[in-house]
């Protein structure tokens, strides 16, 4: 199960790259098109897409990492049986959270998709595309937050080499 779960987070990590790759390939063919004056509708729309599909698909891949904003310095300063007890109470609420984040998510890509939302700009996308990446990365985020959660409850290593510097 460990397998298939950090290659669930590294396929997400490696999506969150092809998105800001996608972003870049947007905005230089905006400037491009528009250095031709050429216009092509709905780059900018595309661009915005991408960079939102990267944030969300960089989530979990960023928690497995290590990479997230913690506030180690009160962490550090405390005895090591309440640091790990305030980390694991941090980690469930974070997975509640989690949990709320993708719940909302699908349920605005589901919601999109049945009323046939579509963008407001020139390229009139349907909005559940793009929004299928914000789900599937929130989705993949609370698997993620209930994984280090349960590592926590059941004292195994924590998988993430900041977090190993912080107890050394």
């Amino acid at each position: 199960m460990r397998k298939w779960l950090d290659g669930l987070y590294m396929a997400a990590g490696v999506l969150a790259a092809l998105a800001m790759i996608g972003v870049l390939v947007c905005i230089a063919a905006a400037i491009a098109v528009r250095q031709l004056a050429m216009h092509v509708p709905g780059l900018d729309s595309y661009a915005g897409y991408c960079m939102a599909a990267a944030g969300f698909l960089a989530l979990a891949h960023t928690l497995k990492k290590g990479e997230h904003i913690r506030v180690t310095l009160l962490l550090s300063s405390l005895p090591e049986r309440l640091r790990r007890r305030l980390d694991t109470f941090a980690f469930i609420i974070g997975a509640i959270i989690a949990a709320n984040l993708a719940w909302f998510s699908c349920k605005l890509a589901l919601d999109s998709y049945t009323f046939n939302d579509i963008s407001t700009g020139e390229d009139a996308t349907p909005l559940w595309i793009p929004q299928l990446t914000m789900a599937a990365g929130t989705v993949i985020f609370f698997i993620a937050m209930v994984d280090e959660t349960l590592c926590r409850l059941l004292g195994r290593p924590h998988s993430n080499t900041q977090e190993a510097a912080l107890h050394e």
